[in-house]
């Protein structure tokens, strides 16, 4: 069951035709006369991000760029799918949408054939953060705590299990609360619903929940405690060990380890055209230094502080604007390729089981998924990633 989705008046589907462009002042870049975007709830990084972007593509090109909010990855995803967005600014639930998972997994959605533009990997880092007033010190500590999951949003969800996993810790010994959105679930932290969630250090809410009676900290996920990032890696693969330098109680001087993805990782669908994604992306890659600074983890979005082989593949459009730019490699352009043919052999499984007449219900439906789509992935001899 689809939750959480909004509909897009007629006047933004007609703004994301690319028949209509202009050329830009430099560069040879075209872009429409306008796009949108969508990313998460108007505040998060994500969104500030997104909106720093469309002012650059604005300034530079005179395209109004729309950044809708969407409260989870799904909601995010329905209108790039739709044909009525041009990118979505995603997290971790890019990687599950690819592989036709948690939410993914039922008959509306399946593998989704994502791939990036462009990425950001900054100062800041993604982990849960916890109410001060708690008591919690280490990540062991919320051991029968509250903590946030957001309904459709099986990015956060997984990854705070990721988290729970660094110190041993399953869904079974903390409360899980549920919320709509991913601003609800902060909201529920201030207000005392909740004890923890996840985010990035720099998201708005995790400063506000820093500024409120309760406070706010971050149990650090030491890099050296090797045992606990094997237990956390296991159930997030995508996670990497990174000092935090900025964000709601971190500073230079005041430094927290923990861990980090790329976010927002803006994605485009495969089947967009080539030209259509390399305009966006030169976009962002020429015009860095215009919009850098108009949000906490812009910077992290320079063509040479790009993740390189991540679990994901770059766009063919994307492609063409980091070798113009002398950021890509031969070494991955044959990871590159490996990942397009990941997603090809999820097609084709997803394909297979829908004329295999699977369950109606949505339990069994998903179980007999997981199945075929693990035998078509060992049948390829490419690793699950999702073993039970």
């Amino acid at each position: 069951m689809l939750r959480g989705l909004f509909m897009l008046a007629p006047a933004v589907v007609a703004g994301i035709s690319f028949a209509s462009t202009r050329c830009s002042f430099a560069e040879d870049i075209k872009l429409p006369a306008t796009l949108t975007f969508t990313a998460y709830d108007t505040g998060t990084a994500g969104f500030n991000i997104a909106v720093g972007v469309g002012k650059m593509m604005k300034d530079k090109y005179g395209t109004d760029v729309r950044v809708l909010p969407a409260g989870n990855d799904v909601a995010r995803l329905a209108p790039l799918r739709a044909k009525r967005a041009a990118s979505a600014a995603m997290g971790s639930g890019t990687y599950f949408a690819q592989e036709g998972v948690f939410e993914f997994g039922s008959k509306e959605w399946g593998p989704q054939p994502l791939q990036i533009l462009l990425s950001s990997v900054d100062c800041n880092c993604g982990s849960l953060g916890v109410a001060a007033d708690t008591g919690v010190k280490e990540l062991k500590d919320l051991k029968g705590k509250r903590v946030g999951f957001v309904v459709g949003s099986p990015a956060l969800n997984q990854n705070s299990l990721a988290v729970l996993a660094f110190a041993g810790l399953t869904q079974k010994d903390v409360k899980v609360v549920e919320f709509a959105s991913y601003g609800a679930m902060w909201k529920g932290l201030i207000n005392n619903d909740v004890d923890a969630a996840f985010g990035t250090t720099i998201t708005g809410p995790a400063k506000e929940a820093e500024t409120s009676p309760r406070g706010l900290i971050w149990p650090p996920l030491p890099a050296k405690d090797k045992e606990g990032w094997a237990r956390m890696q296991k159930v997030g693969s995508f996670f990497f060990p990174q000092l935090a330098t900025c964000g709601a109680g971190i500073s230079p001087e005041k430094p927290v380890e923990l861990g980090n993805y790329p976010y927002p990782i803006f994605v485009a669908y495969a089947s967009q055209p080539a030209d259509q994604v390399y305009a966006m992306t030169k976009a962002m890659i020429v015009n860095y230094d215009a919009y850098k600074d108009s949000a906490p983890g812009a910077g992290g979005l320079a063509a040479d502080r790009q993740t390189k082989n991540w679990v994901v593949p770059v766009h063919p459009g994307a492609v063409k604007a980091l070798k113009e730019a002398g950021q890509w490699s031969d070494a991955q352009e044959a990871h590159n390729n490996k990942l397009i043919k990941r997603q090809e052999v999820l097609a084709a499984a997803w394909a297979d089981y829908g004329k295999s007449s699977p369950p109606s219900d949505d339990k069994p439906f998903l179980d007999g998924w997981m199945k075929a789509r693990a035998a078509a992935l060992a049948k390829a001899g490419m690793p699950n990633g999702f073993e039970e």
